[in-house]
C-alpha cells in the first residue's frame, strides 16, 4: 500500500508529507485548493507523462517520493526480475521533474526508466477518474470488464493462442496464394522451354560442330571443283606438272652446286619443294575423294541447324547455355510444384485451426455467459445498495465473426426507472448514475485483482443525499479489503474516512501555498461542518458534523 507521499515544489505545494493508512483515505478541501495536484503527483511517481509546467514557479525542480509497504509477492517477484533491490516488503519511488523539461525516475534510489516505473506503478495503484466513466459509454470495453470480473483468463488465453496461430497460418497462406499466379505463369514458361529443348535434345557444342559441317556441305561442289583445279595444276594433267617443272629446274643448276654455297642451298630447297608439291597433290586428291555431294545429309544439317538457331534466338543463348538453362528449369519447376504442396498443407492446417478456434470460441462464449449472469446479479445488488433500487441491468450477448477477443459482442444495458426496458448505458445514464455504476463495478472486481491501492478522483460527481451516503459506505467497504484514496466534495463520503486529509490553499508572504493536514476528530468536525454549510460554521453545524461522524462509525 501507499504509506507516505512526499511532495516538494509541485505547483502551489511547496512541501508536504502526507501519511496514509491501509483503509479509506479521504481528501477534502475547497475547489481549487490543489486536490488535483496531489493526483498529478501520484501519477508522476506511477510513470505517467508530466511537463515542466508543474514545477513551482522559481524552483529548479519538483520532487515526488512515494513509500510503498506490504508489497505483494508478485510485485516482489517482478522487482527481483528487474534486478531492483528492496528492503523487505518496502520500496520508495521518486520522480524529479526539472524546470527545463527533463525528469529522473528512481526506485529505491536507483535510477530507473519511466517504462519500468509505469510497469511497477500499474501493479501498485489503480486510479479511477471522471474520464474513466467513459469506459462505460464504450460498448467495446464491456467485454473486457466482464473478463476482468471473471478473473480466470485461461480460456481467453488459450483461444487467443490458437487464434493468433490461425492468423499467422492464414497470412502465410495468403502470401503463398498471392504469388501463386506468378508462379503458375513461371511454371508455364518453364514447361514451354523444357518442351522446346526436349524436342531437339541438343548436345554440348552441337551448334558449333553443325555450323562447320554445314559450311562444308553447303560448299562441297565448289570445294571439289577447286580441289580438282589445284590437283590439275600441280599434277600437270593438262600439261607439264609442277613437280616436273621443279625437277627440271633442279637439273639446270645441279652441275653448279659445288661452285657456290648459295646455289647449293637453292638446289636443296628445290628438292624439298618437289617432294612437298608431290605430297600436297596426294593430300588434295584424298580430300577431293572424301568430299561427297550428299544432298540428304545437307538437308538434315540445314534443318537441324535452323531449328537449333531458332531456339537460340528465342531464348537468347547459345547451345551450351540452352542445356544449362534446361537443367536449371527442371529443378525450378520441381520447386514450384513442391510449393503448391505447401499451399495444400497450409490449407489443411488452416481448416484444422479454424475448427479448434471455433471450439475454443464457443467454450469461451459459454463461460462468459455464465459470468455475465453472475456479474448482473452482483452489480445489481451493489447498485441497489447505492440507492438505485429499481435498476435493471442486462448484458446483451451477440455472437459474430471470430476476433482476437472471441466470437462475442457484449454490451451493458440498463434501466434506472421502473417499467422501462433496459437500453445502452450511453443513451440513458446520467453522470451520477455513471459514477455509481463504475463504483459498483470497482466493488465487484475489488477481490479479483492484486492491485493493493485504488484511487477515486471525484467519484461523487452528480450524486447527493442518500446516494452519496451509500457511495461513502461502499468506499469504506472496499477499504476493508484494500487501500482506498478518494477525493470528494461531499460530507456523506468524507465522514466515512479512516484517515481524513484536508487540502488548504494559503497566502504566505507574497506566494500562494497549498498545504495538506491530517485531521484529528476536532479537525474533522470543522471540515465536515465547512463542507455542509461553508466557512465559519455555527455551533449547531459543528454539532451536526459531530453527529454525522459518530453516525458513520455505527453504519
Amino acid at each position: 500500500m501507499l504509506k507516505e507521499l512526499y511532495i516538494e515544489n509541485l505547483a502551489v505545494i511547496k512541501q508536504a508529507v502526507i501519511p496514509f493508512n491501509g483503509r479509506l483515505n479521504i481528501f477534502t478541501g475547497e475547489t481549487g485548493a490543489g486536490k488535483s495536484i496531489l493526483i498529478n503527483g501520484i501519477n508522476a511517481v506511477l510513470g505517467q507523462r508530466c511537463t515542466r509546467d508543474i514545477v513551482r514557479s522559481g524552483c529548479s525542480k519538483a520532487v515526488i517520493t512515494a513509500l510503498f509497504t506490504d508489497l505483494s509477492a508478485n510485485i516482489l517477484t517482478r522487482l527481483d526480475e528487474l534486478g531492483i533491490d528492496h528492503d523487505g516488503e518496502e520500496i520508495t519511488i521518486t520522480r524529479e521533474i526539472s524546470a527545463d523539461g527533463g525528469s529522473v525516475a528512481r526506485i529505491n534510489s536507483r535510477t530507473s526508466s519511466v517504462a519500468v516505473l509505469k510497469e511497477i506503478g500499474a501493479m501498485l495503484i489503480n486510479i479511477h477518474g471522471q474520464h474513466d466513466n467513459q469506459i462505460l459509454l464504450d460498448s467495446e470495453q464491456h467485454i473486457k470488464i466482464l473478463d476482468s470480473f471473471g478473473g480466470d483468463y485461461t480460456l481467453l488465453n488459450e483461444y487467443r493462442d490458437s487464434f493468433r496461430e490461425l492468423q499467422t497460418t492464414a497470412r502465410n497462406l495468403g502470401e503463398l496464394k498471392k504469388t501463386e499466379h506468378a508462379k503458375n505463369e513461371k511454371a508455364r514458361e518453364l514447361k514451354e522451354f523444357i518442351k522446346d529443348v526436349d524436342k531437339l535434345e541438343p548436345e554440348e557444342n552441337e551448334d558449333e560442330i553443325l555450323e562447320k559441317e554445314y559450311e562444308t556441305a553447303s560448299n562441297a561442289e565448289k570445294i571439289i571443283s577447286a580441289l580438282n583445279c589445284c590437283i590439275n595444276l600441280i599434277s600437270g594433267e593438262d600439261g607439264e606438272s609442277a613437280s616436273e617443272i621443279t625437277a627440271r629446274a633442279e637439273t639446270e643448276i645441279e652441275d653448279y652446286t659445288d661452285c657456290s654455297d648459295e646455289i647449293q642451298q637453292l638446289y636443296d630447297r628445290l628438292s624439298a619443294a618437289e617432294i612437298e608439291i608431290s605430297d600436297i597433290a596426294d593430300e588434295l586428291k584424298k580430300i577431293r575423294d572424301k568430299t561427297e555431294l550428299d544432298g540428304q545429309r545437307y538437308e538434315y544439317l540445314k534443318k537441324r541447324l535452323n531449328a537449333i538457331n531458332s531456339l537460340k534466338r528465342k531464348y537468347f543463348c547459345d547451345c551450351n547455355e540452352l542445356i544449362k538453362r534446361y537443367n536449371d528449369s527442371v529443378a525450378e519447376l520441381d520447386s514450384i510444384e513442391s510449393s503448391s504442396g505447401e499451399i495444400e498443407k497450409l490449407n489443411k492446417q488452416k481448416e484444422e485451426l479454424l475448427v479448434l478456434v471455433t471450439e475454443r470460441a464457443k467454450a469461451l462464449s459459454e463461460y462468459r455467459e455464465k459470468i455475465a449472469e453472475n456479474f448482473v446479479n452482483r452489480v445489481t445488488a451493489e447498485l441497489e445498495f447505492l440507492n438505485m433500487p429499481n435498476v435493471v441491468l442486462a448484458v446483451k450477448h451477440e455472437k459474430g465473426k471470430l476476433t482476437v477477443n472471441g466470437m462475442d459482442s457484449m454490451e451493458f444495458l440498463i434501466s434506472a426507472n421502473l417499467g422501462e426496458e433496459p437500453k445502452p448505458i450511453s443513451k440513458i445514464a446520467s453522470g451520477g448514475e455513471l459514477s455509481r455504476i463504475m463504483l459498483a463495478l470497482k466493488s465487484v472486481v475489488a477481490d479479483k485483482d492484486s492491485i493493493p491501492t485504488m484511487i477515486f478522483d471525484e467519484i461523487d460527481t452528480g450524486v447527493s443525499g442518500k446516494a452519496a451516503q451509500k457511495i461513502g459506505i461502499k468506499l469504506r467497504d472496499i477499504g476493508m479489503v484494500r487501500q482506498v484514496l478518494c477525493v470528494t466534495h461531499l460530507s456523506q463520503i468524507a465522514v466515512m474516512a479512516d484517515n481524513h486529509l484536508m487540502i488548504e490553499k494559503k497566502t504566505i508572504g507574497e506566494r500562494t501555498e497549498t498545504q495538506v493536514y491530517q485531521l484529528d476528530f476536532e479537525g474533522r468536525k470543522a471540515e465536515i461542518a465547512r463542507i455542509i454549510c461553508g466557512d465559519n460554521p455555527s455551533e449547531l453545524m459543528l454539532k451536526t458534523a459531530e453527529a454525522e461522524l459518530n453516525k458513520a462509525k455505527e453504519l
